[in-house]
């Protein structure tokens, strides 16, 4: 059995809609906050129990007959991501999985600047020791993150962010249907596999796109202008870390892996910004 958690998300809850294509309802399980939010899997003959990091005698028992487990990465900034991972391992581990999955992020490090990718280097970390075979999906910064990225630019006619580096985005529902692919398949992929658009833009390469002008602010200066639009200066000195580890080259690499496990090419930037002007 295949078990999914953080399948009424967007990115797991994909993939459990893929894998509903390529194996078997009863081969599927998923492991939810609020199984009410589940039903509409629970319909189709996917077992659905409640788990969650918080409670690991919960999530050992969602976990139950497991031969592979799908763990989503934390979300919340404010959490100890690294401690609610570790309690998922380790119920998969006691759970008897044969191989444990996790939801990681390109760039993953100790030493980078962008906080989550400290958290994903160390649950990889947790994953190696854990004695269990593991798969860590790197997966590119999601594109639909520029929307909110790029700032007001349809009003002012300017991309006015801090100075970045090439970025690798990555549609998230290419990822989610990628990693249905490798839970299904015979083929095993172990330790980092990293998932990526086929090209790295700037944010001068999506202002070209866009047809608008680009400001390159001081990274104080961009909190500033953050906090003044409302945005709390934790959350904005936490966006800050993209950027920063940006200019570092940190998701600025391409891998082929993505379009090899689609059979077919990716969404691209160039895609995502026609669907954005579309809107405007």
């Amino acid at each position: 059995m295949i078990v999914v958690t953080g399948a009424t998300g967007a990115l797991n809850g994909a993939t459990v809609e893929h894998l509903l294509k390529l194996v078997p309802a009863e081969r599927i399980g998923v492991s939810v906050r609020d199984v009410a939010k589940a039903q509409h899997f629970a319909d189709r003959g996917v077992r659905v129990r409640r788990g969650s990091y918080e409670e690991p005698a919960a999530l050992r028992q969602s976990f139950e007959g497991a031969d592979q487990v799908l763990l989503v990465s934390s979300s919340d900034p404010h959490a100890d991501a690294v401690s609610l991972h570790r309690a998922g391992i380790e119920a998969a581990v006691a759970a008897g999985a044969r191989r444990i999955l996790y939801t990681s992020h390109q760039g993953a490090g100790l030493d980078s600047p962008f906080h989550p990718a400290r958290d994903h280097a160390a649950t990889e970390a947790l994953l190696a020791e854990s004695g269990v075979a593991w798969t860590s999906l790197r997966n590119g910064f999601y594109m639909h993150s520029l929307e909110w990225m790029l700032g007001p630019w349809s009003e002012s006619d300017t991309i006015a962010v801090p100075a970045d580096g090439p970025m690798s985005w990555t549609d998230r529902a290419d990822a989610a249907e990628a990693a249905a692919v490798i839970l299904a398949g015979e083929r095993a992929f172990d330790g980092p596999v990293t998932l990526t658009g086929t090209s790295a833009v700037t944010y001068d390469d999506v202002a070209a796109m866009l047809g608008v002008g680009r400001v390159v602010l001081g990274d104080e200066e961009w909190v500033a202008a953050q906090t003044a639009r409302g945005v709390p200066e934790f959350m904005a000195r936490f966006m800050l870390t993209t950027y920063q580890a940006a200019r570092e080259g940190r998701f600025a690499g391409v891998d082929p892996a993505l379009t090899e496990l689609l059979g077919r090419e990716p969404r691209t930037v160039a895609d995502f910004v026609t669907t954005m002007r579309g809107g405007v």
